[in-house]
């Protein structure tokens, strides 16, 4: 009957948060260059805003400050410095950043997983969920990391719904710009109600707040 019960679940929350996820993951990365003005060149200067890139207002038009925020970007990742977003350019991108529905999901799981923790605590937590988009071990999504099955409580309890305050859209904002209070933890759980002795098995890194964080 548990096992029924949380199949269901399971389920019923994938078919709640299909048009939650299909959106950021289903379409083909864009290519946008100088003069090309759409809702894919907003999201680009979203992601690039959120990384300290782009300084300016979000106008949906690829004019010359986008284009150097772009090759500055480039360069600090490596990649081929031509002002140009193309596959390479978003492939990476959507490693290191989030688009402004991802950003929600990421403030609803630091606030259903971690209010109430010190604000370094609910930034741990973020950091994770980013750690894992870029791991080759999980979905290279966040949004496939974070409804991957059984993957964090608030999914399965459906506290993951809840309203999140603004620490918790505080602390996604600064795990998607790169502090990492965990020093790339992949998992974490508190201690005092864990029971699952493979969680305990992980190489713990360190513990903030009530959780213990492990790769």
């Amino acid at each position: 009957m548990w096992f029924h019960k949380k199949t269901l679940t399971t389920l019923l929350m994938a078919v709640l948060t299909i048009a939650f996820v299909l959106p950021t993951n289903s379409l083909a990365a864009p290519l946008l260059q100088r003069g090309s003005e759409n809702g894919d060149v907003w999201d680009l200067q979203y992601r690039l805003q959120i990384l300290g890139f782009y300084q300016d207002s979000l106008d949906g038009s690829y004019g010359g400050n986008t284009y150097q925020a772009v090759r500055k970007f480039q360069k600090a990742y490596g990649l081929t410095v031509d002002g140009i977003a193309g596959n390479q350019t978003w492939s990476k991108l959507k490693k290191v950043s989030v688009n402004r529905s991802e950003m929600q999901m990421l403030a609803q799981l630091v606030y259903s997983e971690a209010r109430g923790e010190v604000f370094e605590g609910q930034v741990a937590v973020a950091a994770v969920a980013m750690n894992r988009v870029q791991s080759e071990t999980f979905p290279h999504t966040l949004s496939g990391v974070i409804f991957e099955p059984y993957a964090f409580t608030a999914i399965d309890d459906g506290q993951f719904w809840l309203t999140p305050n603004k620490s918790a859209y505080k602390a996604a904002w600064e795990a998607v710009r790169g502090w990492d209070p965990t020093n790339g933890a992949l998992y974490y759980f508190n201690p005092d109600t864990a029971t699952s002795s493979w969680i305990w098995s992980r190489p713990q890194i360190k513990r903030i707040g009530k959780h213990i964080f492990a790769r």
